[in-house]
């Protein structure tokens, strides 16, 4: 098949740092080009891939100061994805609504990943609105509130098999939290819990800058106790290590978690989770296998022992079986396949194709040419 990735572009394809949605969309790439597939990935320039990169910001958003608004740039990728959608048989989006519009007429080969949280009150007006546009979800959870619109289909995460070496003796003594500094992932429980137990904590977190203040004052004053640390931002190389070594990552969140890679990633490790009940949680670890779900802090303190003490080799099993980024793939493949018998549709066949700004198949890591 030819299908055309639509990423975001805040961050690269990999990202550097910080990033689930390109994250999972640089595996899925990869899973369908190993699989033989034609795959164009429209993204920054500074994206790393297997696939054909159609580059439209020269790098990250994020790490560009003097971009100030993101919207011209996304609407300039649309155009350039408009004019030649005739050359691809799916249009697999990855950046929430912005291509609905512009791409209803070609809603029998789009594909729209749901990868934001879903319970804000007008985002089901906007998927009736446009209903022939498919949508995947990525749990079960994240499209209940959502459950008139057009979902295809339910497609959890997945990780490339050799991404993380799991590690089934760890020596850091540590609890590990991974990923954002926020109200919602609530670096403060992790902190409780560990302090309850007088088991050291390590966060390697991002802090945006909507977060600065409530990392100062909530949790900064924090970390003054013992056996707390604040490692900061980390990058997939120190990831392995980080969670592998780990005795178990808490995943204290109190917000409706849409999927939560993280999650996935410790399991990889061979590292159990010890995660609240909310969201996607509770179908991400199966509970006393690969982690526990709890409530409150209470029972999260009483639950951490029995957390630490999960065999890790069933942890890695369970991670193998059920969030594989080959299994991704092939889900998607599915439904490219069941969404894309509805025939061809009136699309200008005369219109540019994809110019001087691709760079070519198996290119990795070289950046030839840039979007002006």
């Amino acid at each position: 098949m030819k299908i055309a990735q639509i990423a975001p572009l805040m961050e690269s394809v990999p990202p550097r740092l910080y990033g689930g949605t390109e994250r999972v969309v640089s595996y899925l790439c990869e899973a369908l080009v190993q699989e033989g597939h034609d795959v164009t990935l429209f993204a920054s320039g500074d994206s790393v891939t297997s696939a054909r990169l159609v580059a439209c910001t020269k790098e990250a958003i994020r790490l560009n100061p003097a971009i100030q608004d993101h919207v011209p740039h996304y609407m300039i990728m649309l155009d350039k994805l408009r004019r030649s959608a005739h050359l691809f048989d799916i249009l697999h989006f990855h950046i929430d609504a912005f291509h609905m519009p512009l791409f209803r007429d070609f809603g029998a080969k789009t594909l729209t990943t749901l990868h934001g949280r879903q319970d804000l009150p007008d985002l089901l007006t906007l998927y009736r609105a446009f209903s022939e546009m498919p949508l995947v979800s990525v749990s079960n959870a994240q499209r209940q509130p959502i459950s008139d619109a057009n979902i295809a289909r339910t497609i959890y995460h997945g990780l490339p098999l050799d991404l993380f070496a799991p590690t089934y003796e760890p020596r850091g003594g540590y609890l590990a939290f991974l990923g954002r500094i926020s109200p919602e992932k609530r670096p403060d429980r992790a902190i409780a819990i560990a302090n309850a137990l007088g088991v050291p904590l390590k966060i390697a977190a991002k802090i945006d800058k909507v977060d600065e203040a409530y990392f100062r004052e909530t949790v900064s004053p924090l970390l003054g106790r013992p056996g707390m640390e604040f490692v900061g931002e980390i990058n997939d190389c120190d990831k392995g290590r980080f969670l592998g070594e780990a005795l178990a990552l808490l995943f204290p969140i109190d917000w409706p978690e849409p999927f939560g890679l993280v999650m996935i990633e410790a399991m990889a490790c061979g590292t159990p989770v010890l995660g609240f009940r909310c969201g996607s949680v509770p179908e991400v670890v199966d509970d006393r296998l690969t982690g526990r779900t709890v409530a409150t802090v209470d029972e999260a303190i009483r639950a951490l022992p029995e957390v630490i003490r999960l065999d890790r080799r069933a942890v890695r099993r369970r991670f193998e079986e059920r969030f594989s980024s080959r299994r991704m793939a092939n889900d998607y493949l599915e439904v490219y396949r069941s969404i894309g018998r509805g025939g061809t549709l009136g699309v200008d066949q005369t219109a540019s194709p994809l110019g001087p700004n691709v760079i070519p198949l198996q290119r990795k890591n070289a950046v030839e040419h840039y979007a002006s």
